[in-house]
């Protein structure tokens, strides 16, 4: 099905490559165009691996990616959400896009429409399933089962190219879902085996740990913007900038920004933190307890929020810029009047000042805990996604002014069925999830702990333990 629709796109496009032939002036100053215009629009999707709606803006590695050669050209950024690969590439031909950066390979159908750039990060066409569900030793082994999959050509090429060798293999394409919506449901054992891009399943192997590799369809592919062939200069532009030594870091820090797991709760973590307590916390209690004071928070849970977020290290930065102690963005911090994110008391007076306004936002309507625990999802993932997961509880029949209820719709915002219903569409609802799970741990281990060394010191001194 999508071979036929590519190749009547093709046909399509060859007489207006004929046409477009008898102007060349249709093909000559593309790229000036663009800066006269003074933006660049960029085809994408909407997930983990493309773009997405982060706390403080658009985030995601292709709109990250594309953010840095558009400033390279001095233009703006404006993004198309465009699922479909075929609807990419018709778009693109439609002039209602500069550049697809689809986060997938693209397959030789598609690429043969195409002009790609240069390659900048490899992907595995990887076979999914769970832990204790079908025992795959070898591909042949695929014919028992029937592979769920997204419509991407790469990998429907890779499929092809198998069952040539096995001719029992089968699979079923799901055009409603995501990549992603497939991984939640090969981990919940509707689906007993998915095909994913493995950039994909990096980013959400941490949200389902029972997931496995099962094996490889084929060998590794490398990811690569897609131009219209009529735009060269564009082209050249774009190879010329991937070509720079700085475009080469943007790159290798980019992967190591979106492609690093939060690491697991396990007995070495725990002890990490035990210990911080004792070394690194008692450098920062004054101000965790006079900024909490200020704004009517627990002193504790804040630290345990700054825990989280930087692991009580001042110097904390993520490559996307979120810096200190209380890791703020530039924008929170001049909304907070904060100068100097590196400067430790002010950053905890401005990170614990942003908590208490999103705490003020939830509303009173909200009863505590509840309240609390919305006000550091939203501290995580941003007020507006919060807002959208209230709204699917109420649809869905859950109770909105609790915690519970929301929480079990978070992990919804990263499927295409929900998100795409909501204002701000696609968010990692797991990632909040799990960010207000670990700040509950932290804060229920702190107090035990800072009692424990109470008691360690009044040992010490050779004073009674009790009165």
């Amino acid at each position: 099905m999508h071979v036929g629709k590519l190749r009547k796109i093709g046909c399509c496009l060859a007489v207006l490559f004929v046409i477009s032939g008898c102007d060349s002036s249709l093909t000559q100053n593309d790229l000036e165009a663009l800066l006269s215009r003074g933006e660049i629009v960029l085809i994408t999707r909407n997930n983990s691996a493309c773009y997405y709606e982060g706390p403080h803006g658009p985030v995601g590695f292709e709109y990250d990616l594309a953010k840095a050669f558009a400033d390279h050209l001095g233009v703006s950024l404006r993004v198309s959400i465009i699922e479909d690969e075929i609807d990419m590439i018709a778009a693109l031909k439609a002039g209602q896009g500069d550049i697809i950066a689809p986060g997938a390979p693209f397959g030789s159908q598609s690429a043969r429409l195409l002009s790609l750039g240069p390659g900048y990060q490899e992907v595995e066409q990887q076979v999914v399933g769970r832990r204790g569900g079908p025992d795959i030793q070898s591909k042949k082994a695929l014919e028992a089962y029937t592979l769920w999959t997204t419509g991407s050509s790469a990998r429907i090429e890779q499929l092809e190219e198998l069952r040539r060798i096995y001719p029992g293999l089968n699979w079923q394409i799901l055009t409603a879902y995501s990549a992603e919506d497939l991984l939640q449901m090969v981990w919940n054992r509707s689906l007993p085996l998915t095909a994913v891009d493995s950039n994909i399943m990096s980013m959400n192997h941490h949200y389902y740990p029972e997931l496995m590799v099962k094996l490889t369809l084929g060998p590794a592919q490398k990811l690569t913007w897609a131009t219209d062939p009529r735009n060269r200069q564009l082209k050249q532009a774009i190879v010329a900038w991937f070509n720079q030594k700085k475009t080469r870091e943007t790159v290798k820090g980019l992967i190591q920004h979106y492609y690093s797991h939060l690491e697991s709760f396990d007995y070495v973590d725990l002890a990490r933190y035990r210990r911080r307590i004792k070394v690194r916390l008692p450098k920062y209690r004054s101000y965790f307890e006079a900024a909490a004071k200020k704004y009517k928070l627990d002193w504790r849970l804040v630290a345990a929020q700054a825990y989280q977020e930087s692991h009580w290290n001042p110097r904390a930065k993520s490559y996307t810029g979120v810096r200190g102690i209380m890791m703020l963005t530039r924008e929170t911090a001049a909304s907070m009047d904060l100068e100097n994110r590196m400067d430790i008391e002010a950053s905890i007076f401005a990170g614990t000042r942003y908590l208490a306004r999103l705490h003020r936002q939830v509303g009173k309507s909200v009863p505590e805990p509840d309240r609390t625990l919305m006000a550091l999802a939203a501290y995580n993932i941003g007020f507006g996604h919060l807002q959208d997961a209230r709204q699917l509880a109420r649809r869905l029949g859950k109770p909105e002014n609790s915690w519970h209820g929301v929480r079990s719709v978070f992990p919804l915002l990263q499927q295409k069925k929900y998100y795409s219903t909501l204002e701000h569409r696609y968010a990692r609802g797991n990632e909040a999830v799990m960010y207000v799970d670990r700040i509950r741990t932290y804060y229920k281990m702190l107090q035990p702990n800072l009692d424990a060394l109470a008691s360690d010191s009044v040992a010490a001194d050779g004073l009674p333990l009790s009165p």
